[in-house]
């Protein structure tokens, strides 16, 4: 019964598929949208564009999954997330991954969207000796890149003679940027590789003496899976998130945006490789994670280089003493000032997990530890808002957890304290009301001297300190066309904050109705206004530093997407924004047209796009298609336009070539920039080009 039932599904499927993305692949900009409802520049977009290629790395056995992973992608509400596992337990093992459309709640957009992220075969039973599984693995795979701008920054030009007889500071390297990734994995299985970067201005050299060995970056890692008790096992850098990601917060973990119910939760997926080309915000060293009946043990250790200035200071006995005055999070060492930061300090990390989860897998329970120790004591330079930052020499947080799964709703949290005494809490709820609603509510505060180096808990701020506040989303369905997506935050700062010198307060809602009278068109409307306070000195004119205003931002987004014909598609997009600000308001939009081409073994993205601004407070972030795993989201201010072309050719299995061209070209201005990044002109050009060799295809 079951088997014709599939075979049905299978026939129907095939008949109402218009247009479809191959297994494996992601329609990158549809999920963007979702996840991320306006950009905003203090977001890791790098960090969280790599964690979805983990998720397609790493898909999920819909056969042998439980709750918490399958919510670890942010796709299914509470209540198709039940109503699978009803599913599953009523009718045993799925057949095929068609018979997802028999599943109460699943339509075909839902499945559209969950394909890439999950399998149905065993990834468990392996064949061969660990060697010869990673000798014969079909996910194996080079990648080398190459991209620069074309004008010349004025770090690149010859270096100017100062009044004293010094030269001024220049770049020391090139205006290239270079790129490679070596990867072996296999889901569930193992994972190696290594990562390699060189960013614009960076020296390609082998210095020693600096630590630089060519390339300024390298990444690496070695993991394996499930080897008897041994859930994980690595060794290199990697990251983990545990929890509601207070102590542990690395992974793929968005907040407000247009999926207004599953991105309010973290999930605990534990230790995940490292493959990032950001130079911090990972651990490098080692970690394992055991299993025992129902519990896991999960240890953890690293040390590993920091940038950073490091300051000498005379003691109480008037003996010198290296202090960390600040630490380096950019990655950069283009200049001799810049490479002097290289290195300069050492972190070390020791820290645990405890995880339980119950038979009924419906239940988790943990608690986290982790130890930081520099090499150095930190001391920043004061200023009046970060009074209550971290300093000193050692931190340790810890941290208690709980998820639990009551029909269709879903129930979490986590509470941590710094050595400071400083704390943190995250409370929070999803639940379906009806089949057609889904409503999450989320409260955190959390203390102005709560100190997590790694924690990426759900916040309004770029970090988890400083902050009050209660989350309420909905969405609403009422058909397979329609949906209605919103949420609202209320914030508070207790303390001050940068740019921001007394305690303050706001607000934040976005609301979205989309529409789709067929799976090749989709059309949305959305709205969002921030109301967020600053010091009215950042603007010209003499103010007292503690004079806030009220800072009130509107964006406005009409988008339409069309397929043409199962090879073309279209998609076009009107942006609009103002700002309010000390009794002024300045206002700004964007036109862009994209027309895209589809023919399996090439392909083709262009985009023309216009835009007008009156200041930077209305810059215009229009996401770009760009190659395989690099991410570009610029923000566009000031009067021009904006165009480019990318196109991927695939000469074999083996082989996949990609070149992007871009230009920026402004109506109102001489040069671009500031500084050493400073262009004469009123345009900005930029080429792409990336080649992919894949081992065993």
């Amino acid at each position: 019964m079951k088997l014709w039932l599939t075979l049905t599904l299978v026939f129907c499927y095939c008949l109402v598929s218009a247009q479809t993305y191959r297994k494996g692949e992601i329609n990158t900009e549809m999920l963007v949208e979702d996840l991320f409802g306006m950009q905003r520049e203090d977001q890791d977009y790098e960090d969280l564009y790599e964690n979805i290629l983990q998720l397609l790395l790493n898909p999920i056995n819909l056969n042998k999954t439980n709750p918490e992973e399958l919510k670890s992608i942010f796709i299914l509400s509470p209540a198709q997330v039940n109503s699978f596992f009803e599913y599953r337990d009523h009718l045993g093992d799925l057949i095929s991954l068609y018979e997802l459309q028999a599943i109460p709640g699943f339509d075909l957009e839902t499945i559209q969207k969950i394909l890439p992220f999950v399998i149905l075969e065993s990834s468990e039973k392996h064949q061969g000796s660990l060697w010869e599984r990673i000798a014969n693995s079909r996910d194996a795979y080079f990648i080398f890149r190459q991209n620069r701008v074309w004008e010349t920054r004025r770090g690149f030009t010859p270096p100017d003679t100062l009044s004293n007889g010094r030269l001024t500071s220049r770049y020391l390297g090139d205006p290239n940027n270079l790129y490679a990734r070596f990867r072996i994995q296999h889901s569930k299985d193992f994972s190696l590789g290594f990562t390699l970067d060189k960013d614009p201005g960076e020296q390609f050299i082998w210095e020693p003496a600096t630590r630089r060995y060519g390339f300024n970056f390298f990444s690496y890692h070695f993991t394996v899976y499930n080897q008897g008790k041994w859930k994980a096992v690595t060794l290199g850098d990697y990251q983990m998130q545990t929890g509601q990601g207070l102590v542990f917060g690395a992974g793929f973990a968005v907040g407000k945006g247009g999926e207004t119910i599953t991105t309010v939760r973290r999930s605990t997926v534990g230790i995940r490789p490292y493959t990032s080309a950001l130079e911090f915000g990972f651990f490098r060293g080692g970690a394992a994670t055991y299993q025992m009946g129902p519990i896991s043990l999960t240890l953890m250790a690293s040390d590993a280089p920091r940038d950073g200035n490091v300051a000498v200071r005379l003691d109480t006995l008037e003996r010198e003493e290296a202090i960390i005055t600040s630490l380096q999070s950019s990655g950069l060492h283009r200049t001799p000032t810049e490479i002097s930061y290289r290195r300069q300090a050492r972190e070390q990390n020791i820290g645990s997990n405890v995880h339980f989860q119950n038979k009924r897998k419906n239940l988790q329970l943990g608690a986290n530890v982790l130890a930081t120790r520099f090499s150095q004591a930190f001391e920043r330079r004061p200023q009046v808002y970060n009074q209550f930052e971290f300093i000193g020499r050692e931190n340790h947080l810890y941290s208690l957890y709980f998820a639990y799964n009551y029909q269709n709703y879903f129930f979490f949290g986590e509470t941590a304290q710094s050595k400071s005494g400083g704390r943190g809490t995250v409370l929070g709820m999803m639940g379906s009301l009806h089949p057609k609603l889904s409503m999450s509510v989320l409260w955190r505060d959390f203390d102005r001297d709560f100190h997590s180096f790694y924690g990426n808990a759900f916040t309004e701020g770029s970090r988890p300190i400083n902050e009050r506040g209660l989350y309420l989303g909905l969405n609403f369905k009422p058909d397979r066309k329609f949906n209605w997506s919103f949420y609202y935050d209320q914030f508070t700062f207790p303390w001050l904050r940068f740019r921001t010198y007394a305690p303050s307060k706001g607000y934040e809602w976005l609301s979205r109705i989309s529409y789709s009278p067929q799976r090749k068109a989709l059309l949305f409307f959305q709205i969002r206004e921030e109301s967020k306070a600053r010091n009215i000195s950042d603007y010209p004119g003499f103010q007292s530093p503690y004079l806030l205003d009220q800072g009130r931002r509107w964006n406005y987004v009409f988008n339409l997407d069309y397929g043409l014909h199962p090879n073309w598609s279209i998609k076009s997009r009107v942006m609009g924004s103002s700002f309010q600000f000390n009794q002024r308001r300045t206002s700004g939009f964007a036109i862009s047209q994209d027309l895209n081409a589809d023919f399996q073994r090439w392909r083709i993205s262009t985009r023309f796009a216009l835009f007008d601004t009156d200041d930077f407070d209305n810059r215009q972030f229009l996401f770009e298609r760009n190659v395989l795993w690099l991410f570009s989201i610029p923000a566009l201010h000031g009067q021009g336009l904006r165009y480019y072309i990318l196109g991927q050719y695939k000469l074999s299995n083996k082989l996949t070539l990609w070149a992007r061209f871009s230009r920026t070209q402004y109506t109102d201005r001489e040069s671009i920039g500031t500084g050493l990044q400073q262009v004469s002109g009123n345009r900005l050009t930029e080429t792409v080009f990336q080649v992919r060799y894949q081992f065993n295809r």
